[in-house]
């Protein structure tokens, strides 16, 4: 009767011990480009795999055994960079934009600072505090629904709303199909025709609160984010950014049980 195998023979796949992603979300996961930016690079030509080029920016690629390189030159991890960012009205939250309108890519790169992928959105009328860092697995984590992560608006809006519609706010808007609603919302102060609200949501719809106080009747004249998480904007100025410190890292890591 033939021997079973040793244990030291049998070795799992090593598809089983480490998962295979496209090289262009390997390129992102390393912290060298945007996802978008790697599938333009591997489409050129420019990327290569263990020193072969690679065109197909879905090619499977083990992201610890193989050797990445953009035009020659290795790929490796970059450092962790996370940042908090006081977006002004006006700019858009893109690497490029098809219309030349000025991005927030514009301050950072005149810092000096690396490629930050945004970790959600501010579409470009709204203001406020925006996220960026080149780690995308803590990124994935605040902007995934599932981990229902507070983002704290404060809201101007053209009208007065009174408390049935501060309720209607909580209760939810069908809106499309998208069930549109806020998890907390409190009157700030009023003016002869106007008022300012704070919104939270503990997830993000796009336009999430603009389309509810429309299905609402109330235009929005600004919206700031003054939070995420525990993570608060504070004093950063408008325009600027800073790092974050290893505390408010880890209060806004996801992957902690």
């Amino acid at each position: 009767m033939p021997r079973p195998p040793s244990p030291r023979s049998v070795r799992p796949a090593a598809s089983a011990q480490q998962p295979r992603h496209g090289l262009a979300r390997v390129l992102s996961k390393l912290g060298a480009c945007s996802r978008s930016q790697a599938e333009q690079w591997v489409r050129a030509g420019r990327v290569s795999l263990d020193g072969r080029v690679v065109r197909d920016p879905y090619h499977p690629t083990l992201i610890d055994r193989q050797q990445v390189a953009v035009d020659g030159q290795p790929v490796k991890p970059a450092e962790r960079i996370y940042v908090a960012f006081n977006k002004p009205r006006g700019l858009v939250v893109s690497t490029a934009d098809e219309h030349d309108r000025a991005t927030v890519y514009t301050t950072l790169a005149a810092a000096g600072l690396p490629w930050l992928g945004p970790v959600g959105r501010l579409d470009k009328a709204s203001e406020g505090l925006l996220l960026l860092s080149n780690d995308t697995v803590w990124a994935a984590g605040i902007t995934n629904p599932a981990t229902h992560l507070d983002k704290t608006y404060h809201v101007q809006v053209s009208g007065l709303p009174d408390a049935a519609v501060l309720a209607a706010m909580l209760e939810g808007i069908d809106d499309a199909g998208d069930l549109l609603k806020a998890r907390r919302v409190a009157l700030l102060r009023t003016g002869e025709k106007n008022a300012w609200l704070e919104v939270v949501l503990d997830e993000g719809r796009n336009r999430h609160v603009r389309r509810l106080l429309a299905a609402l009747g109330f235009d929005v004249l600004r919206l700031i984010r003054v939070s995420i998480g525990p993570l608060a904007l504070g004093e950063l100025a408008k325009g600027q950014w800073r790092q974050l410190s290893a505390d408010e890292v880890g209060a806004l890591d996801t992957r902690k049980g």
